[in-house]
C-alpha cells in the first residue's frame, strides 16, 4: 500500500485518497476496513451512526476494487467511504429518520442523492444520526445522543448532528446532510467543517423525508472546500420526477474552485458582524477572516440588510408549520411516540394562526428581494454562521424560559435563516476557535447557482489557513 499505513487512511482528504485509489496505491477495500475499524473504536463515544453497513460496505469496496483494476474508473469518488444522514432512503437498509416511529423502516429504493453517490462509485459506510424527522432540537435520540468530537459535552449541530460528528471525527471521508433552516451549515460550524446549503432546487429531494417543501435542500458536509466540491459534484443536477428541481446545467465545480479571489467584492453584513452582538473573541475571528480575504486580493466593504433581523422568526414559523402539515395525520394517533421537544414544536405550529404563516411568507419575499439586491452590489456576503461555538447538550427536555424560547428563534437561526428563506446558496467554513477550543465559522453567501464561486472563495482562504486541518483529540 505504497507509503500509506492503514491507520493513516481516515485522515486523508477525499481528494488525496481518491488520487491514491486511482493510482492503485490504496485499495477501496483497505480504505473501507480502515474506516470500519475507526468507527468501531471511536463511535461509541459519539453516537454519530445509527446504522453501520459493514457487510454492504465491504461488498461495495470489493466491487470498486475490481472495477478500478479492470480500467473502469468512475471518477474521484470511486471507492471513497462515505456516509449519509438517516433522512435519506436507502434500498434494503434501515432508514429511521431519527425517530422511534420509523425505527424498523426499510425502504425499497434509494433516494436520488444516494443513487447518484453509488453511480459515482462510493462505498456507503452507513446511516448517520439526526434530530427526529430532521426538525432539530430533539432531546431524546433513539440512536443515542450525538456528541461533538471537539468536546463530548457539546452539541455537534442540529439537525444533521451525525453527519458533522462522523466527518469531524474522521469516521467517514465525507457525508451528506440536509439543510432547511441551517441543518448543514450549523453542524459544520459547530464541528469545524465545510458545509454547503446549495441553491434551492439544484439537488433532487426525491427519497428524502421532508420538513418544508420550499426550503429543504441536500448538501455535503466535508473537511475542506475541495472535498465539499467533489461531493457536491456527484449529487447536483436535474431530476425530472422532482417538481421542485431546476433544469439547469451543472458546472465543473472542481475546475471553478481554482480561480482565487482577486478583484472579488466581499460584503461584510453589518447587522451580523458590527451590530451582531458577538462576543469579542468571535468578532475578532470573523474580522481576521475577512482581513485574510483582503490579503488574498478581494475588496471588502460593509453592507447593510436590516430586514435580516426578522429571518430567524420567519424561517422557524414556515419550517414548523410546514412540518406540522407533514405530520398532521400521524399526530392524531401516535402523538405520544414523538420526542417531547418535537411534539411541542409540531403542536405549537398546528395551533399557530394561518395569518402568521401568511405574514411570514410575505416577509420572506421581502427578505429574498433584499438579499438579492445586496448581491448585486457585491459578489458574496460574509457573516458568522453561528454567533457562538457549540452549546452544551441539554440536560432535560422542554423550554426553560422566555430567554430560552427567544434564543431558539433569534439565536443561530437569525444568522442562517435569511439565506434559506431567500433560496440562495451559503457555505460555512471554519475560521478559528474560541478560547475553550471550540470551532468558529464564516458563512459565505452568493447569488442563486453560484456554488462554484463560494467554493472558490473558501478554497482560496483554506490554502492560506489551517483551521480546516486541525483535529479533535479523540485518543488518536
Amino acid at each position: 500500500m505504497a507509503d500509506v499505513q492503514r491507520g493513516e487512511i481516515p485522515f486523508l482528504s477525499v481528494a488525496e485518497l481518491g488520487r491514491l485509489i486511482k493510482a492503485g496505491d490504496v485499495s477501496p477495500v483497505e480504505a473501507t476496513e480502515a474506516y470500519l475499524e475507526r468507527i468501531g473504536r471511536i463511535d461509541g463515544r459519539l453516537n454519530s451512526y445509527i446504522t453501520v453497513c459493514a457487510d454492504e460496505a465491504r461488498q461495495a469496496a470489493a466491487v470498486a476494487e475490481r472495477e478500478i483494476a479492470a480500467g473502469r474508473y468512475l471518477g474521484p469518488l470511486h471507492g471513497i467511504p462515505v456516509a449519509v444522514k438517516d433522512q435519506f432512503d436507502t434500498a434494503g437498509i434501515r432508514t429511521t429518520y431519527g425517530s422511534a416511529l420509523e425505527w424498523e423502516h426499510v425502504p425499497t429504493g434509494d433516494a436520488v442523492v444516494v443513487a447518484k453517490l453509488k453511480e459515482a462509485g462510493v462505498v456507503l459506510l452507513g446511516k448517520l444520526n439526526l434530530s427526529e424527522f430532521a426538525l432539530g432540537e430533539s432531546f431524546h435520540h433513539p440512536g443515542g445522543q450525538p456528541r461533538n468530537p471537539w468536546d463530548l459535552s457539546r452539541n455537534p449541530g442540529i439537525s444533521s448532528s451525525g453527519s458533522a460528528a462522523a466527518t469531524a471525527a474522521f469516521l467517514c471521508a465525507t457525508a451528506l446532510a440536509e439543510d432547511t433552516g441551517g441543518s448543514t451549515r450549523i453542524p459544520a460550524a459547530w464541528s469545524g467543517l465545510t458545509g454547503l446549503r446549495p441553491t434551492w432546487g439544484l439537488v433532487s429531494r426525491r427519497g428524502v423525508a421532508g420538513v418544508s417543501w420550499s426550503m429543504d435542500t441536500v448538501g455535503p458536509v466535508s473537511r475542506s472546500a475541495e472535498d465539499c466540491a467533489l461531493t457536491f459534484q456527484a449529487i447536483a443536477g436535474y431530476d425530472a420526477q422532482d417538481p421542485y428541481s431546476w433544469n439547469v446545467p451543472v458546472p465543473d465545480y472542481t475546475r471553478e474552485i481554482q480561480g482565487g479571489v482577486d478583484d472579488l467584492r466581499v460584503g461584510v453584513l453589518r447587522e451580523k458582524v458590527a451590530e451582531g452582538g458577538l462576543e469579542p473573541e468571535v468578532r475578532q475571528v470573523i474580522e481576521s477572516a475577512v482581513a485574510q480575504l483582503g490579503e488574498l486580493g478581494a475588496s471588502t466593504q460593509e453592507i447593510s440588510v436590516p430586514i435580516v433581523e426578522n429571518a430567524g422568526a420567519v424561517s422557524k414559523c414556515i419550517t414548523d408549520m410546514d412540518g406540522a402539515s407533514v405530520h398532521y395525520e400521524r399526530l392524531k394517533t401516535r402523538i405520544a411516540e414523538y420526542d417531547h421537544n418535537t411534539r411541542v414544536r409540531l403542536l405549537t405550529a398546528i395551533l399557530t394562526p394561518a395569518q402568521a404563516y401568511h405574514k411570514a411568507q410575505k416577509v420572506r419575499t421581502l427578505i429574498r428581494q433584499a438579499v438579492l439586491e445586496a448581491l448585486e452590489e457585491v459578489d458574496v456576503i460574509v457573516l458568522p454562521t453561528s454567533p457562538t461555538g457549540a452549546p452544551l447538550l441539554p440536560e432535560e427536555a422542554g423550554i426553560k424560559s422566555q430567554e430560552d424560547a427567544r434564543s431558539r428563534i433569534a439565536g443561530v437561526r437569525n444568522f442562517t435563516g435569511a439565506f434559506n428563506v431567500a433560496g440562495v446558496p451559503a457555505l460555512s467554513i471554519p475560521c478559528g476557535f474560541t478560547g475553550d477550543g471550540l470551532p468558529l465559522s464564516l458563512q459565505i453567501v452568493g447569488k442563486p447557482m453560484s456554488e462554484g464561486l463560494l467554493f472558490r472563495v473558501a478554497h482560496a482562504y483554506q490554502q492560506t489557513t489551517d483551521w480546516h486541518l486541525r483535529r479533535p483529540l479523540l485518543g488518536d
